[in-house]
Parts: C-alpha cells; structure tokens; sequence
C-alpha cells in the first residue's frame, strides 16, 4: 500500500505528532552526537598516533635505576652497533625544562643537524629552515603552544634559558611548527643536541636514550634480546610496543564512554517503552479508525515504522553532522583534553578527518532497530484489538 495517498497520510502523522515526537528528537540526537563524537575523535587520534609512530625507530633503549629511567651512556652505542642486524643508532636528548612564571614545563628535544634523517624530517616540519642559517648562532624552533606562552611574556625573538649550574643563554626563535603537528610538538622547543645537554645539564658523555633500527623483521627479537645482554639495568622499547600502549589508551578512554552510552540507550529506550504502551485514547481511536476504513494490521504497523523511521534516520543523521563539526571544525573543545589529557599549555591541534563508514552502519543499525522496537511492540498490541473496543 505505498501509494502517494500513504505517503500523503504519513507526513500528515508527523505533522499532527510532532509534539510527541519532538522529545524523543531532541534525546536521539544528543545521544547519537555524544557516541559518534567519541568514535570521531578515537578513530583520528589513533589514525594519528599510527602514523606518527611509523616514523619512529624500531627500538628505544633506556637505561633503568631504581625503577625510574636515568642517563645511558654514550659508549653503549659502539657495542649495540656491533649486534647483527642493528642499522642507525643514534643517542636522543630530551627532557623537561621549568618555566618559573607560570610554573609550567616546556618538552627540551636535542637534534643533531648533520644527520640526513633528522635533516630531512625538520625540512618537513620547518619550511623556512635554512641549514646553514640555523647553525650560524644559537636558534630553536618552537611547537605552538610555546609560542603563545612566550608571546604573553613578550618573548617575540628570544627566551634566556637558565641551565642547571645557573647559568644563562639567549636563544633566538627561529620557526614555529604548524598547529597540525602539535599532537606531539605543541609543548616542544627543538635544540641543536650539544646546546640542548647544556640547557638540561646533562653530562657531555650521556644521552636520554638510545634509538635504533632493526630492518629485518625476523632478526628483531634476537636483536632485542641482545642489547638487554649488554647491561641488565636496559629496557628495550619497540615500535609496536608504544603503538599498543597508545590505542589501548584510546581503546579504554572509548570503552567507558561506550559502557555509560549503553546504560543511557537503554534507560531511554526502557522510558520508549513505557510511553507508548500508555497510550492515550486518541490514538487508540486512530488506529481503529484506519482498521475501520480497511486498513491491514500489516498496513498500520508499516505506516507506524514509516512515521517513526523517519524521526529516528533525521536526529540519528542531525547527531552525525553535529559530532563531525564539534571534533573536526570546532576541534572538540573538553573532549580532545579528556583524550589527550589536560596539557599544562595551552593546545590547539587540527584533528585528521576520518570518518569511519562501517562504525556507523553499525551504529545506526543498534541504535535505530531497538528503537523501532519499543515503539511498534505496543502499536501492534493496540492494532489487534478489536475496532468497537477500541473506539469504546
């Protein structure tokens, strides 16, 4: 019976419910733009964080005393190249630097300029560095966060460091890295490595860590195994080890939010329930009329699954459009600092759109057939009662 007079008759219906159906409009769109913000911005920050991390080394080795990770040693590099298999290692220095008016931390990164790589990836995230200009006096490039920390003290062309032994040491700004890779650069000022012991106080000798490449796959566990041999007090750290630290982060952050949307979908679909099996002599007489005129139960229960898919499709599509433009225009204020923490600076980072097309299938498909449910099981328990009955 899909003909235009049904079809007539079905935007009659929400037009003369739209009071009822308002309510139930309004809840399914908070509802469904709380959990798919969340599955947004789980899903781009995981894509993210892959990606950022493929460009990282196979391993990192920390050295380890009392459970807490301190200096290695710069010597334990010539024995590591000597494992089979082990290609381009290289010492890192980084650590915290206090900034005393605010009484907050800026991320001190040591890069030694006249290696290729670490050349090739400041070209990609500077582009006004200039090699040689760089290296003709003590310059940084600064994440964005910093910036604007530095612009409210007004430190427009240059910060005084002050290193451990009290000295102080005017650096000059050079670049600022674009807000897309402030996910990890946001609180970051990059130094060249020997400037950046000094600032840090660490010892000529001495490095962070060390990073270093395995390229064959199969020899990576033998390698592991062997650069824990050199020294008992040595943590090795793989690649994929901080992949799955990080999406179990997300994975966890997004299953709590799933368990409290779960209880929320349920408690609204158990009020559903019970509303439309009170339902009101009004509409009882509507459905014994549309009996009375020749109507099948099977033509009223479509009419009824017509008129209530049509409310759940539009707040479930309203919800998806409003969760895409909060995380990815408005960039998910309180939501990104509930995933990625509350950062001591201030953070401001341009999330990748991705938008996962079988999560929402899925999601549509749980969130629209209960619905339905809930809403036709007592249609159909007034339908198949008899027409005098029901008009009495």
């Amino acid at each position: 019976m899909l003909n235009k007079s049904f079809y007539s008759f079905l935007f009659l219906m929400l037009f003369t419910h739209r009071s009822k159906h308002f309510s139930i409009f309004v809840i399914s769109i908070i509802l469904v733009f709380i959990l798919s913000s969340v599955m947004f911005i789980s899903t781009s920050l995981s894509k993210d964080i892959q990606y950022t991390l493929n460009s990282q080394p196979d391993f990192v080795v920390q050295k380890m005393k009392a459970g807490e990770v301190i200096d290695i040693d710069l010597s334990l590099i010539e024995k590591i190249e000597q494992i089979y298999g082990v290609k381009n290692v290289t010492s890192r220095v980084y650590g915290k630097y206090f900034f005393k008016p605010l009484k907050q931390s800026f991320t001190i990164v040591g890069v030694d300029f006249f290696e290729e790589q670490n050349s090739k990836n400041l070209k990609t995230l500077s582009k006004k560095l200039d090699m040689s200009k760089f290296l003709e006096k003590e310059y940084m490039i600064i994440g964005s966060g910093v910036k604007k920390l530095f612009d409210k003290f007004k430190y427009d062309k240059s910060y005084f460091f002050t290193t451990p032994l009290g000295e102080s040491i005017e650096v000059e700004i050079y670049d600022v890295l674009d807000d897309t890779t402030s996910l990890l650069s946001n609180d970051m000022i990059i130094l060249p490595k020997e400037l950046a012991k000094i600032v840090l106080g660490l010892d000529e000798f001495k490095a962070s860590d060390i990073a270093l490449n395995v390229p064959n796959e199969l020899e990576r566990a033998n390698a592991k195994v062997e650069i824990i041999l050199k020294d008992d007090n040595l943590r090795v750290i793989s690649k994929d080890d901080m992949k799955s630290y990080y999406l179990n982060l997300f994975n966890y952050k997004t299953g709590l939010f799933l368990v409290l949307y779960i209880v929320v979908i349920l408690t609204f679909l158990l009020i559903l329930y019970q509303r439309y099996s009170m339902i009101n002599s009004s509409d009882k007489k509507e459905i014994a009329i549309l009996k009375a005129v020749g109507w099948s139960i099977k033509d009223i229960l479509k009419l009824k699954v017509f008129e209530n898919f049509l409310v759940a499709f539009f707040s479930f599509s309203i919800g998806i459009i409003l969760s895409f433009i909060y995380i990815f225009v408005a960039k998910a204020p309180f939501l990104m600092q509930i995933f990625l923490g509350f950062s001591n600076l201030d953070f401001s980072y341009e999330l990748t759109p991705y938008i996962p097309f079988g999560s929402i299938v899925t999601l549509f498909i749980f969130y629209v057939v209960p619905f339905l449910c809930v809403i036709l099981i007592p249609v159909w328990k007034i339908a198949t009662v008899d027409v005098i009955k029901s008009i009495k």
